[in-house]
């Protein structure tokens, strides 16, 4: 096991038999505050789950159902608002995240919510409140981001399982939606767990 820590970083790295998982941590307020990045001798996924605290919730953010299909700047180009899945708390208007994926696929577990979309109909989002299962694919990521980086439109990151650089960072330059405080409870994914009630 190594750690090494540069100013605000931190890296653990664990090579074990067949598996290894890099950690990397910042300490900052807002952006990407953590990644996990496994990799398997066989080739094979990992499964990673987040867990909330008692008091963050997943939710259906309003502002991207409210625009979804609609094309916004990007850098120098467009890209289309589609449906957004954050957390927040009820009692910090500045407290916001979401899931950071990259080649990896959240895996469905039994958690269906009815989202009202923008022309009225109803879409089923099986995501649960208080818990995400990933397969990170060996040599993907998974991680979080915080703040003003979990609400703008940016493409999803780009494929890549091996010596990857940081190219996906978007400085800025995309539309921010934000998200609505309180989070109303028909944005709120249930149940908290699978297999409540």
């Amino acid at each position: 096991m190594s750690v090494r820590i540069d100013e605000e970083g931190l890296e653990l790295t664990r090579t074990g038999t067949g598996v290894s998982m890099k950690i990397q941590a910042k300490d900052c307020a807002s952006g990407g505050l953590f990644q996990m990045e496994p990799q398997r001798g066989d080739g094979t996924a990992t499964r990673i789950t987040h867990t909330l605290g008692p008091d963050v919730f997943y939710f259906d953010n309003p502002n991207f159902r409210a625009r979804e299909g609609d094309v916004v700047p990007y850098k120098d180009t467009t890209v289309t608002v589609t449906a957004r899945v954050n957390f927040a708390n009820g009692f910090s208007r500045r407290f916001v995240g979401r899931d950071s994926p990259q080649v990896a696929t959240r895996v469905a577990q039994g958690c269906p919510n009815q989202i009202q979309k923008r022309d009225g109909t109803f879409v089923t989002v099986d995501h649960c409140g208080g818990v995400s299962l990933w397969r990170v694919s060996s040599g993907g990521r998974m991680g979080a981001v915080f703040g003003g980086d979990s609400t703008e439109v940016a493409p999803p990151a780009t494929v890549c399982t091996h010596q990857c650089q940081a190219q996906n960072r978007v400085r800025g330059q995309a539309v921010n939606l934000g998200f609505p405080f309180p989070v109303p409870d028909t944005s709120r994914l249930n149940p908290r767990l699978p297999g409540q009630p």
